[in-house]
């Protein structure tokens, strides 16, 4: 079953709407993170697109191992499982503005959205090498979803 696109405005839109009903107190269902350490988590995958500076590339090797063992987790449209260990870039502790990260994920998700599917076919992730459009939208979409459905949205 495919993941809905969220380079359709629609999917964006409601993903958006999604993100505007959490507070700054809303609590997880599982999971350590606070809302605003989701927000700033979510954040990072956008991050290393738009931002690539923020987070040096992984060298040769590294990259080798991260494609063999997670690049599969990331782009199948597979669910991701409860509590799973995350990678160390989007590892977030301490005090997040809440209204900050929420403004830049909306801002992230809307810049995708305009850009459209075209923009990322076969683009190069920070991590995984040029992937389809499929793989983007499932990495975006999944992984958002993850994290909006652990804080019941």
């Amino acid at each position: 079953m495919a993941l809905p696109n969220i380079f359709t405005k629609p999917v964006a839109d409601g993903v958006i709407e999604r993100i505007n009903r959490l507070t700054p107190t809303t609590q997880p269902q599982w999971g350590k993170m606070s809302v605003s350490q989701m927000l700033a988590h979510c954040c990072v995958a956008y991050e290393m697109v738009y931002e690539p500076e923020k987070h040096p590339k992984p060298g040769a090797l590294m990259r080798f191992i991260i494609k063999a063992m997670a690049k599969n987790m990331v782009v199948s449209e597979t669910p991701y499982k409860r509590n799973r260990k995350t990678a160390p870039a989007f590892v977030i502790t301490g005090y997040v503005n809440f209204d900050k990260e929420k403004a830049r994920l909306i801002g992230y998700i809307q810049k995708t959205q305009e850009l459209g599917e075209s923009h990322f076919d076969g683009r190069e992730s920070h991590s995984f090498g040029p992937l389809s459009i499929q793989e983007w939208n499932n990495m975006f979409y999944k992984h958002i979803n993850h994290h909006l459905t652990q804080f019941g949205q």
